[in-house]
Protein backbone atom coordinates (compact mmCIF):
# COMPACT_ATOMS: atom_id res chain seq x y z
CA UNK A 1 0.00 0.00 0.00
CA UNK A 2 1.37 3.40 -0.96
CA UNK A 3 1.88 6.35 1.35
CA UNK A 4 -0.90 8.28 -0.39
CA UNK A 5 -3.47 5.64 0.50
CA UNK A 6 -2.52 5.88 4.17
CA UNK A 7 -3.11 9.65 4.30
CA UNK A 8 -6.43 9.67 2.40
CA UNK A 9 -9.33 10.81 4.56
CA UNK A 10 -12.60 10.70 2.65
CA UNK A 11 -14.71 12.07 5.51
CA UNK A 12 -16.81 15.16 4.80
CA UNK A 13 -15.54 18.56 5.93
CA UNK A 14 -18.07 20.80 4.18
CA UNK A 15 -20.92 20.72 1.65
CA UNK A 16 -21.98 23.53 -0.66
CA UNK A 17 -24.10 24.05 -3.74
CA UNK A 18 -24.03 26.18 -6.84
CA UNK A 19 -26.83 26.49 -9.36
CA UNK A 20 -25.82 23.26 -11.09
CA UNK A 21 -23.37 21.38 -8.84
CA UNK A 22 -22.82 19.79 -5.46
CA UNK A 23 -19.36 20.34 -4.01
CA UNK A 24 -18.00 18.38 -1.06
CA UNK A 25 -14.73 19.20 0.68
CA UNK A 26 -12.98 16.23 2.24
CA UNK A 27 -10.90 16.15 5.41
CA UNK A 28 -7.74 15.32 3.42
CA UNK A 29 -8.01 18.52 1.35
CA UNK A 30 -9.60 17.07 -1.78
CA UNK A 31 -12.78 18.50 -3.25
CA UNK A 32 -15.45 16.52 -5.11
CA UNK A 33 -17.77 18.39 -7.45
CA UNK A 34 -20.61 16.55 -9.17
CA UNK A 35 -23.55 17.68 -11.33
CA UNK A 36 -26.62 18.41 -9.23
CA UNK A 37 -28.76 16.69 -11.90
CA UNK A 38 -27.24 13.37 -10.76
CA UNK A 39 -29.38 13.64 -7.62
CA UNK A 40 -32.98 14.60 -8.54
CA UNK A 41 -34.09 15.03 -4.92
CA UNK A 42 -31.34 17.58 -4.35
CA UNK A 43 -31.85 19.26 -7.72
CA UNK A 44 -35.51 19.90 -6.91
CA UNK A 45 -34.92 21.06 -3.34
CA UNK A 46 -35.18 24.55 -1.91
CA UNK A 47 -32.05 26.35 -0.69
CA UNK A 48 -33.31 25.87 2.89
CA UNK A 49 -33.62 22.09 2.38
CA UNK A 50 -30.15 21.88 0.82
CA UNK A 51 -28.56 23.70 3.76
CA UNK A 52 -30.15 21.28 6.22
CA UNK A 53 -27.65 18.43 6.00
CA UNK A 54 -25.91 16.32 8.63
CA UNK A 55 -23.00 13.92 8.61
CA UNK A 56 -23.76 10.21 8.71
CA UNK A 57 -21.83 6.94 8.38
CA UNK A 58 -19.03 8.13 10.69
CA UNK A 59 -18.46 11.20 8.50
CA UNK A 60 -18.26 9.33 5.20
CA UNK A 61 -21.83 10.23 4.26
CA UNK A 62 -24.20 13.18 4.04
CA UNK A 63 -27.87 13.05 5.04
CA UNK A 64 -30.62 15.52 4.13
CA UNK A 65 -33.45 14.78 6.59
CA UNK A 66 -35.99 17.03 4.82
CA UNK A 67 -35.40 15.17 1.55
CA UNK A 68 -34.72 11.64 2.84
CA UNK A 69 -31.51 11.64 0.77
CA UNK A 70 -28.18 10.07 1.68
CA UNK A 71 -24.94 10.24 -0.30
CA UNK A 72 -21.54 8.72 0.40
CA UNK A 73 -18.17 10.17 -0.46
CA UNK A 74 -17.26 6.77 -1.90
CA UNK A 75 -20.12 6.95 -4.40
CA UNK A 76 -19.29 10.51 -5.39
CA UNK A 77 -15.61 9.64 -5.85
CA UNK A 78 -16.65 6.75 -8.11
CA UNK A 79 -18.85 9.10 -10.13
CA UNK A 80 -22.03 7.23 -9.26
CA UNK A 81 -25.27 9.17 -9.84
CA UNK A 82 -28.55 8.23 -8.14
CA UNK A 83 -30.05 4.95 -9.36
CA UNK A 84 -31.98 5.42 -12.59
CA UNK A 85 -30.28 8.69 -13.55
CA UNK A 86 -28.81 8.60 -17.04
CA UNK A 87 -25.72 10.69 -17.59
CA UNK A 88 -24.16 11.89 -20.82
CA UNK A 89 -21.04 10.01 -21.87
CA UNK A 90 -21.47 7.01 -19.56
CA UNK A 91 -22.61 4.44 -22.10
CA UNK A 92 -20.30 1.93 -23.72
CA UNK A 93 -21.22 3.19 -27.18
CA UNK A 94 -20.25 6.77 -26.40
CA UNK A 95 -16.70 5.78 -25.42
CA UNK A 96 -15.93 4.27 -28.81
CA UNK A 97 -14.43 6.51 -31.48
CA UNK A 98 -16.86 7.35 -34.26
CA UNK A 99 -15.85 6.34 -37.79
CA UNK A 100 -14.90 9.26 -40.00
CA UNK A 101 -16.54 9.92 -43.35
CA UNK A 102 -19.78 7.99 -42.82
CA UNK A 103 -20.57 4.54 -41.53
CA UNK A 104 -18.42 1.51 -42.30
CA UNK A 105 -21.41 -0.19 -44.04
CA UNK A 106 -21.60 2.63 -46.57
CA UNK A 107 -17.89 2.38 -47.31
CA UNK A 108 -18.04 -1.39 -47.79
CA UNK A 109 -21.08 -1.22 -50.05
CA UNK A 110 -19.52 1.54 -52.11
CA UNK A 111 -16.30 -0.45 -52.52
CA UNK A 112 -18.06 -3.42 -54.10
CA UNK A 113 -19.34 -1.45 -57.03
CA UNK A 114 -22.87 -2.51 -56.54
Amino acid sequence: MGTLALSADERVRDVRFSEDSLTVDLMDGRTISVPLEWYPRLAGASPHQLKNWTLCAAGYGIHWPDLDEDLSTEGMLRGAPAPGVRTVGRTRRSTRPRPRGGSSKTKRAGGRGG
